[in-house]
């Protein structure tokens, strides 16, 4: 049990540059809310609903991170500070790694059917801060969700989506090839969140830029050959 914590808390450390030691990561709300979170989803299997709801409870109150005991969580989960959602229905698989304000959310609340709503997660994936990934999809591994994106539809296995609604860009293939991107955004490499949406338009203004050059290229063959 000691070497897994160490591990989770060592993979901690390596996606994040502020964490100076183990100890400090322990302080962090999304390490406390991972660890209420096992104890609700425990009670929760074992159909004491009110116990582990309570725990939820608990843990939003005091991480501000609201993770529904039903959810489904892997190995070395990281939340990147808080007010992030994940709702009942969700799994998440192995090395996944949330920034703050996310929601992993359901569709059509008002009809009262229960079910899959909620979306899952592949291995390895990242979701940028302020991202909503909305209803029963899922996210391919090592896709990256960059800030503020909306997804409503399947994200194929290492994509990485912007916009609202969310849409594919072109990475580069040594950025594709990092193990990890913070906020899966691979416009930067001194990437600073007070400046991410900054760096995002920086991004889409740089895809449309080598779109447009394409487009150029393709018309002048085809005035060329005409």
């Amino acid at each position: 049990m000691t070497s897994g914590l160490i591990a989770y808390l060592d993979s901690v450390k390596a996606r994040d540059p502020a964490a100076r030691s183990r100890w400090e990561i322990l302080l962090y709300p999304g390490v406390l809310a991972l660890a209420l979170h096992r104890a609700a989803h425990w009670l929760y299997k074992g159909e004491l609903y009110f116990l582990a709801r309570l725990v939820n409870h608990i843990s939003r109150f005091l991480t501000a991170i609201d993770i529904h005991p039903g959810a489904v969580i892997g190995r070395n989960f990281f939340i990147d500070h808080g007010f992030t959602v994940v709702g009942e229905s969700a799994e998440i698989g192995d090395d996944v790694t949330i920034y703050q304000n996310v929601t992993l959310g359901g569709t059509n609340p008002a009809n009262g059917v229960p079910g899959k709503r909620h979306p899952t997660i592949g291995d390895g994936v990242i979701i940028g801060s302020g991202a909503q990934v909305l209803g029963p999809i899922t996210v391919g591994a090592r896709a990256r969700i960059g800030a503020n994106a909306v997804v409503t539809k399947d994200v194929p296995e290492g994509a990485t989506m912007i916009g609202i609604p969310a849409r594919s860009t072109l990475v580069e293939a040594e950025q594709y090839a990092k193990d990890f991107m913070p906020y899966g955004t691979p416009c930067s490499e001194m990437f600073d969140p007070a400046t991410q949406k900054l760096e995002i338009l920086k991004c889409e203004v740089e895809q449309l830029r080598r779109r447009l050059e394409e487009l150029t290229g393709e018309q002048r063959q085809e005035r060329d050959t005409a």
